[in-house]
């Protein structure tokens, strides 16, 4: 590849990412870094990034070049990534558990200079692609529609983003001399997500607190020693908290934030009355960042709004738009389209966000949405994952809240199977013991006839991706053909 070869629009700068570590409020001697077994402090953090990048210089790295980090969820894996981008590089996040064939398809796709793993540094590609000056780093499209595609963040951009979300989130002054609570990360450092968490917290000033991998009694625990005020969890965590009878009380935790993939109503009001937490919503996608959340004052005067993804954030526009890109009255369900003040400068193999853009700049989210009369934002699921059933819409998520209704049903996804006669029919796929027939019944209790699954199929577990998305293409692929009402469920 030529090495001459710059991929990414330049956007005006407004700082490095690497200045929250170098940057951060807290003294040398303060714990900035904690596991369950071990803290690092400020001032060996920011000594460690800085041999990171000493290294990469020695071994060679330019400026605007990319280093692949492969290591587990901890310190090391931070320091790398901002010892990356104290010597000028580009991170690029692999997860440690990838099977080889993914990491080649990172390699790939990336091109970078050379890789961070438990080995140590090594060298990659000798003609590492060198991308544009303000590209801090990549994150991955979730791969739920296809392979995982790598798109370019600024630093620009990304701080905009951080200040975007915290500015809301803070209902009023807070006290310098009180630190704000740590940031735990309970989820992978090598997904969105998880870089998020971690330059989030530290744009807040906040100390951090890592997971290696989720478990309800670790988490628990952590909430209690780091005294965890506010968090973010994805929906498969939550649920996991729920049906843990182990943990009974998580204080003094009182706002969690769902990440990752759509959280619904029942899982948040269920988690809510358990533990006494206020559950947040949010909506985002990787190339605009988080668009839509939950001020302080909201979460305080819309209890009732339980559910919904929040209000668009400050300098975000956004519309919802019918079949003929016509926008669509207040509670009209429709695809979203979201405007925020800067998004990701494109992807890694040079294609860029304009063919998602509409004629005034909108970014096409692939979302169906609808905005109520109080300007709160209701996702109701994939435009690809909607089943048509003979001109009827189902959405796959209005149906699952119904079954899920059930005591004897622990997920469920819904997706549409080739008919005949109808073009799709809902199928409905359970982790569960529920019979048939109840579930059935639940459905026409709740549901126009249409919306009703014509089979009811038991699998042992939902196929989700790592950020806990269901794959429904993955479901389909099981599927033992097309399926009509009346004939024999498997179990």
């Amino acid at each position: 590849m030529d090495d001459n070869r710059m991929v990414g629009i330049v956007m005006p700068e407004m700082g490095n990412l690497a200045d929250l570590l170098t940057s951060h409020p807290f003294g040398d001697d303060a714990p900035l870094i904690s596991t369950i077994d071990r803290t690092v402090t400020a001032g060996a953090a920011r000594a460690g990034a800085a041999a990171v990048a000493a290294q990469l210089r020695a071994e060679g790295l330019e400026p605007d070049q990319a280093v692949v980090v492969q290591l587990p969820n901890g310190p090391e894996f931070i320091l790398a990534m901002f010892g990356i981008r104290l010597a000028g590089g580009v991170f690029v996040p692999a997860n440690v558990r990838q099977p080889q064939a993914e990491l080649d398809h990172v390699l790939a796709a990336t091109a970078p200079f050379a890789v961070i793993d438990t080995t140590g540094i090594r060298t990659e590609d000798p003609h590492p692609t060198r991308y544009a000056h303000d590209i801090a780093f990549v994150t991955w499209t979730s791969g739920t529609t296809g392979q995982p595609r790598p798109i370019l963040q600024t630093h620009s951009g990304y701080l905009e983003l951080l200040d975007r979300v915290l500015g809301p989130l803070r209902g009023k002054p807070t006290d310098s001399a009180r630190p704000p609570s740590p940031n735990l990360v309970p989820v992978s450092l090598a997904l969105n997500a998880g870089i998020y968490d971690v330059l989030f917290g530290l744009r807040a000033g906040a100390a951090l607190v890592l997971m290696d991998r989720f478990s309800t009694a670790e988490f628990a625990v952590l909430v209690g020693r780091f005294s965890i005020r506010s968090t973010v969890l994805p929906p498969a965590a939550m649920v996991m908290l729920c049906d843990d009878p182990g943990v009974s009380a998580l204080a003094p935790l009182r706002y969690v934030r769902s990440i990752t993939a759509p959280l619904s109503p029942l899982s948040a009001r269920r988690f809510s009355d358990k533990f006494g937490v206020i559950v947040l919503n949010s909506y985002g996608q990787a190339e605009v960042g988080e668009v839509i959340g939950w001020t302080a004052a909201d979460a305080r005067e819309h209890p009732e709004k339980v559910g919904a993804a929040g209000r668009p954030h400050p300098g975000v526009a956004i519309k919802v738009v019918d079949e003929e890109g016509s926008e669509a009255p207040a509670g009209e369900v429709g695809e979203l389209l979201v405007r925020p003040p800067r998004m990701a400068s494109g992807y890694a193999d040079g294609e860029s966000l304009d063919d998602r853009l509409d004629a005034e700049g909108h970014v096409r989210t692939g979302d169906y949405a609808r905005i109520d009369h109080e300007g709160f934002v209701w996702i109701e699921g994939r435009v690809g994952d909607v089943i048509n059933r003979g001109g009827n819409k189902v959405f796959p998520g209005q149906v699952e809240e119904v079954l899920l209704l059930s005591p004897g049903v622990r997920e469920v996804a819904v997706v549409g199977l080739p008919d005949d006669r109808l073009g799709e029919v809902p199928v409905a796929y359970v982790v569960g013991d529920a019979p048939d027939d109840d579930l059935e019944r639940l459905c026409r209790e709740h549901l126009v006839a249409y919306k009703t699954p014509v089979a009811f199929l038991r699998v042992d577990a939902l196929p989700r991706s790592e950020v806990g998305k269901v794959l429904r293409r993955a479901l389909v692929g099981r599927s033992p053909g097309r399926t009509s009402p009346g004939e024999n469920r498997p179990a």
